[in-house]
């Protein structure tokens, strides 16, 4: 399945701390590995990280930079393929416009969430509207507590919430990321 008009952003600001509180969280190498690779995997066009602190822009472009050009290229390379799509911006703002600059289409923002509310998109209708419309479509994913109000509610679509077969629903952000990839893009 071509899925050039789907990307990722990992949201770090505006997210919600375990207070409720609207904080930027840190990036984490792990996050830009994992998230990376299974965004490449499903044919994901870019992986956009989002964070306004300029210090952690410099930390990504660092990782990046070891595994585009460094030693890592030598050491794997395949996680240079996975790197390729990675890009990092200051705000969700700078990654619409980056998106719709560059395809000169609309983007769609999709937001995720651990919990049921409002009017939620399954993953089956979502899969056949992204299929079906040749605009972009940006799956954005949370830190920390969860994506701040303003973005779910400035969002076309809400994902419906991963369920697993017991009431513990605390998932890593690159399990959900994965999972929700394999549920929209996965061959079956």
């Amino acid at each position: 399945m071509n899925i050039d008009n789907v990307y990722i952003a990992l949201l770090h600001h505006p997210v919600y701390n375990k207070r409720g509180d609207i904080v930027t969280t840190a990036v984490t190498n792990m996050d830009i590995h994992d998230i990376s690779r299974a965004a490449r995997s499903y044919g994901v066009k870019c992986f956009y990280i989002v964070t306004p602190i300029e210090k952690q822009h410099q930390f990504v472009k660092r990782i990046i930079r070891h595994w585009q050009r460094g030693y890592g290229v030598a050491y794997n390379p395949s996680r240079k393929k996975a790197f390729d799509i990675v890009d990092i911006k200051s705000s969700l703002e700078d990654v619409v416009e980056d998106i719709s600059g560059k395809s000169g289409r609309s983007v769609h923002l999709v937001t995720t969430s651990a919990t049921s509310r409002g009017c939620l998109t399954t993953y089956e209708d979502l899969k056949k509207v992204i299929t079906e419309d040749r605009e972009n479509y940006l799956l954005v994913f949370g830190t920390g507590w969860g994506i701040a109000e303003e973005v779910i509610k400035g969002a076309d679509f809400l994902l419906e919430p991963i369920r697993g077969s017991t009431d513990y629903n605390h998932l890593s952000v690159r399990s959900a990321v994965s999972i929700s990839l394999d549920r929209l893009f996965g061959r079956r």
